[in-house]
């Protein structure tokens, strides 16, 4: 299968180099010099790393036939594609292609359904799901084994033990609201049905 693992940034320089865009955790096997990778969009490859190298915390990229900075600003925004078998799993234990982990199913321990993994976010701090919920909201779960207990491939789940507020802050603020309107003898019926039939916008632990 094919996976989108950087996008080419500005030239660098008047060498043929490129800043890039890392979208891949193992950016040591994806883009190290030798690596062929196809392109989006196709007719701008596909491209042979020739060296790559950090600077001021950048990665540095520079193609096979690319000598200097109108071909390299020729690349920006391109994106670069590996071919990757889908079977692969990382070396290191207890860890996973993002995806492999986009479309599980995200379920409580007693089998509640929570939604469904639509992106993985990658922060400095941690990994994060963006999980749509069945209402069309959605949540950010930490990736960490504290609350996320259990990746099951072959069920396509991850079961999650969510810490109090995580998942239920919207119930919380739909409550909070209710007594409020009910101190102000406002109409808290009607105005409860408009809270409740919100989406909530992206949830943050």
């Amino acid at each position: 299968m094919q996976l989108v693992v950087a996008r080419i940034g500005r030239a660098h320089g008047i060498k043929g180099e490129v800043t890039v865009e890392v979208r891949t955790d193992e950016p040591e096997l994806r883009l190290g010099p030798g690596a062929v990778l196809f392109t989006d969009p196709a007719t701008a490859g596909p491209l042979t790393i020739e060296t790559g190298r950090v600077h001021s915390g950048r990665l540095l990229l520079r193609f096979e036939g690319v000598r200097d900075r109108t071909g390299a600003e020729a690349l920006r925004n391109t994106l670069l594609i590996a071919e990757v078998d889908p079977t692969e799993m990382p070396e290191e234990e207890d860890e996973y292609y993002d995806h492999q982990l986009i479309d599980l199913d995200v379920v409580l321990a007693d089998g509640t359904e929570v939604g469904r993994i639509i992106e993985i976010s990658h922060l400095p701090s941690q990994d994060l799901f963006i999980v749509e919920c069945p209402d069309g909201s959605e949540l950010m779960i930490p990736f960490v084994g504290e609350i996320v207990t259990e990746i099951d491939l072959e069920e396509q789940r991850a079961v999650i033990d969510p810490p109090p507020g995580l998942i239920d802050d919207r119930a919380e603020i739909v409550s909070t609201r209710d007594e409020s309107d009910e101190d102000a003898g406002e109409g808290s019926a009607e105005k409860t049905g408009e809270v409740s039939g919100e989406k909530s916008g992206e949830e943050t632990a």
